[in-house]
Parts: structure tokens; C-alpha cells; sequence
């Protein structure tokens, strides 16, 4: 009974072995992104402890070819918007009412071209010193009537869309 209470109690000051690899304690080197560098590292310079936590895991082995696939930063939650290339590359501007005297200037298919949508909202929105913002999947929508300049303005910031492939949709209802 005597040797069961002392090996049950730690001795101090604890010593405490970090991974060479992963710099993490050596139970945790399953959470590390290189688990099988950290188990090389830990059978090369650790043994007693590279045999200590293999036996409490249950693979004693090393080398698990039926190793579980461990979920990565992000999961099923980070789905990536997939480019749609099939579509024609097109820019629409509209004008849309927003109450009696008030309008809003809606650009469409600036996707089709890669241009990121939040960096043009931005863009536009500094422009012409107004509110803009991404509404849907490829749609900006501009604060004020500001339809015609953006005739110029387009080509003149993304040489790649050229002036034939802005259309005037005219006044839309949103």
C-alpha cells in the first residue's frame, strides 16, 4: 500500500519534456499539424516517453495506415464560393426608385470578370462619396444616380472590361 501512494503522488518540481518538432508537451503531439515527424522526433530523443504514450494510446505500432482523418481549420462550415464561368461577361447597370425623389444604382456581373466585390463597393463608394454595398451574390448596390459615370469610371479602373460589355438596363423595380 505504501508504493501505491507514492507513485500515485507527483514528485516536485514536476519535469516536464516538450516535443522537438511541435514544441507542445508530448501528449498533445496529436494535435499538432506534423504528427508523424513529432512521433520520429519523440522515438529518436524520447523513447521512454515515446514507449509510455504509445502504450496508453494503444498504437504501438508507429505507423498507422488506417490513421483517422482529423478535421482541418475551418470544417464543412468554410464552403468556397465556386467561379461561374459559364455565364457571359456582362456588366448590367440599372437604376432602381427608393422612395419619391430618391434612387440607387445597381451593378451586376462584375463577378464574371474576378473582381472581388467588396473592393469595388469600396471603390465606388469612395468615388462618389456615397454608401455602397454588396447586396447579393454579384450585385453592388451604389447610393444615388451616379449610372452615367460609371460608363467611364469601369473601363478606366479594370482595363480588362471593356466598354462593350457594359449594358444599360435603364430603370429597374428591386
Amino acid at each position: 500500500m505504501a508504493e501505491e501512494e507514492s507513485n500515485s503522488k507527483p514528485s516536485y518540481p514536476l519535469k516536464v519534456f516538450y516535443c522537438g518538432n511541435c514544441s507542445l508537451p508530448p501528449e498533445y503531439c496529436d494535435f499538432s499539424s506534423d504528427t508523424d515527424r513529432c512521433r520520429e522526433w519523440l522515438e529518436k530523443y524520447l523513447p521512454d516517453e515515446f514507449n509510455r504514450i504509445m502504450t496508453c494510446t494503444g498504437t504501438a505500432g508507429g505507423d498507422d495506415s488506417d490513421e483517422k482523418k482529423r478535421q482541418k481549420r475551418g470544417g464543412k462550415g468554410m464552403v468556397k464560393s465556386k467561379k461561374k464561368d459559364d455565364g457571359p461577361k456582362q456588366v448590367c447597370l440599372s437604376r432602381a426608385p427608393r422612395g419619391k425623389k430618391k434612387s440607387v444604382t445597381v451593378v451586376t456581373g462584375l463577378s464574371t470578370f474576378n473582381i472581388d466585390l467588396k473592393v469595388a463597393a469600396k471603390f465606388f463608394g469612395t468615388k462618389f462619396a456615397c454608401g455602397s454595398s454588396v447586396t447579393g451574390e454579384d450585385e453592388i448596390v451604389i447610393q444615388g444616380d451616379v449610372k452615367d459615370d460609371l460608363f467611364d469610371i469601369i473601363p478606366e479602373k479594370w482595363p480588362e472590361i471593356d466598354e462593350d460589355y457594359i449594358e444599360d438596363l435603364g430603370d429597374l423595380k428591386r
